[in-house]
């Protein structure tokens, strides 16, 4: 009861004027504080109050927007690091094959390296635990590796060619979370930078990987937010102002209680010249939007793929006294030339879709990109229709834009489906391209460590061998995957790609992975064509 008392006693500080000139509101409030104490003091049995709360605030806030969420402190503490930029642990990226912990590659400088930890050891027990044939699952296992900054975990570790196990004693430490996933030239003077998430050191990351390229002589760009799901509204803003001249909008946010704040760029940024191509698909939300629509409203950039997610709420979090955090929406995105990015969500949402009869509005947001599929949006762009009331116009040029859910782009790219196949859904599904790579590469590091001492080597004359696809077709059957030829054809090339890229990760790092992957990537190439064959031109007169 104490933990929803000081929740509410937060809420009134906050919201004291409001209360002042409605009685309503306390009058609700003093409802739900009588509920509580009621069933807590009176009911027939004990409960849980902790967890009643956690209900009452769960129901209060379902009945708001998709966006509006509570999470307990456990979840906060996991939901933050990824945008903190950094972990404490022992810095290693690992895959668990067979119930075994194989690690992939120590972190650079991280401790583990530091020690002598080496890509293809395998962890078999932690603090004299044995993590390796006991069915643990990769949480129970990532708990025992991850501890406090400058705390010890002792290891064992089996390593390849070595007959005795081998004991290391791990020093803690601040593992960093990197934003970027890969940053290189893909062409002459075309650089391609890849960020995955909005976090506090994506545009650090960003500038350091921009200057390096251009001192390799890029002078356009392609930036990958193509799955990038969002993150912190400060980050956004600093990667726009990267692009943007002084004093030019970058977004600006309004809602019912907050007042409407505007977010200009301040003329600092490192590549305000120079033609800029954005990837986007159904993925790309929040953040990414708000980047991607800046560059669009003022002309300043080519927007590459598929429509953007529609997600334009804003959410604040109030951390409450356990660790465990309320994220309540209080304003919407709008990018700079008036457009609300997000999609519908309330009895509107697919409402002309008959699957969805029936259905709640959550659900039918939920199901919103299943139904964009369902529609032919994902294959052809005609297929998206947008009502005149949405229209809007770019700054500079005067083109044609809409709001109300997403990022149209200005060149449309289909969903991939050439190569696609069920035979290999279900390779990837159940694990089977990562399990044989990391196999391979297990028994064939050494030796493709001495061949191929540089990636440009390994990228220009390294292919997958029929003992390969061999092996991957036998641990198919293993899983009971029926064989089917004429898919198992349609998808080789893919599977090839796929595996070369796996490999490429583990030799060396995400950097050259999207350098093999990128190449069956039709976003990626349909922005090369933009830059080579005038076509930006076209769209965008310098």
């Amino acid at each position: 009861m104490k933990k929803l008392l000081i929740f509410i006693i937060c809420i009134c500080v906050g919201m004291a004027s409001m209360q002042a000139q409605n009685t309503g509101n306390a009058a609700a409030i003093r409802k739900l504080q009588m509920a509580e104490f009621a069933i807590a003091n009176l009911y027939v049995d004990s409960v849980d109050e902790n967890k009643l709360v956690e209900e009452a605030i769960i129901r209060m806030l379902a009945q708001l927007d998709p966006h509006s969420t509570y999470n307990n402190a456990e979840e906060v503490k996991k939901m933050n690091e990824p945008l903190q930029g950094n972990f404490e642990g022992i810095g290693v990226q690992f895959q668990m094959i067979e119930d075994t912990l194989l690690i992939i590659q120590p972190v650079s400088n991280g401790p583990s390296e530091k020690v002598g930890i080496l890509a293809g050891d395998r962890i078999v027990a932690v603090n004299d635990s044995a993590i390796a044939g006991v069915k643990m699952s990769t949480e129970d296992i990532m708990t025992r590796l991850r501890g406090p900054k400058d705390s010890e975990v002792k290891l064992t570790i089996v390593r390849r060619g070595v007959d005795d196990p081998l004991y290391f004693t791990v020093k803690r430490d601040k593992i960093p979370i990197l934003s970027l996933d890969a940053s290189y030239m893909i062409q002459p003077k075309i650089g391609y930078i890849r960020i995955n998430r909005f976090g506090a050191t994506t545009a650090e990351e960003f500038t350091a990987a921009l200057k390096e390229l251009q001192k390799q002589g890029m002078k356009d760009l392609i930036l990958d937010l193509q799955g990038n799901g969002g993150g912190y509204l400060n980050a956004a803003i600093d990667l726009a102002n990267e692009f943007l001249q002084q004093k030019e909008l970058i977004v600006y946010t309004e809602g019912r209680a907050a007042q409407r704040s505007n977010f200009y760029a301040k003329g600092t940024g490192n590549f305000k010249n120079g033609r800029l191509v954005v990837l986007v698909d159904e993925y790309s939300a929040s953040a990414s939007e708000i980047v991607t629509g800046a560059i669009q409203d003022w002309d300043r950039g080519v927007v590459v793929g598929r429509r953007t997610f529609g997600k334009g709420l804003v959410q604040r979090p109030i951390d409450l006294p356990d660790g465990s955090m309320i994220r309540l929406t209080i304003a919407r995105y709008y990018t700079p030339s008036g457009r609300c990015i997000q999609k519908p969500y309330d009895h509107t949402a697919n409402l002309d879709s008959p699957r969805l009869q029936g259905k709640d509005t959550q659900e039918k947001y939920n199901m919103d990109l299943i139904e964009r599929f369902n529609r032919g949006e994902m294959m052809h762009a005609d297929s998206i229709h947008f009502p005149d009331s949405l229209k809007n116009s770019t700054k500079k040029l005067k083109r044609t834009v809409y709001g109300g859910g997403g990022i149209m782009p200005d060149y449309f790219v289909p969903i991939d489906t050439t190569q696609y196949t069920d035979y290999h859904r279900n390779l990837v599904a159940k694990g089977v391209v990562i399990k044989a790579t990391t196999k391979y590469i297990e028994s064939h590091r050494k030796e493709l460590q001495e061949q191929y001492k540089k990636f440009d080597t390994f990228n220009n004359k390294f292919e997958i061998d029929e003992q390969m696809l061999a092996d991957i077709r036998a641990a198919a059957d293993k899983e009971k995957i029926e064989f089917n030829e004429e898919q198992y054809n349609k998808s080789l090339p893919l599977i090839k790609t796929q595996l070369k890229a796996l490999i490429a990760r583990d030799l060396w790092d995400m950097n050259e992975y999207f350098q093999v992957i990128n190449t069956t990537n039709n976003s990626v190439q349909q922005a090369l064509k933009v830059l080579n064959e005038k076509i930006y031109e076209k769209k965008l007169p310098l």
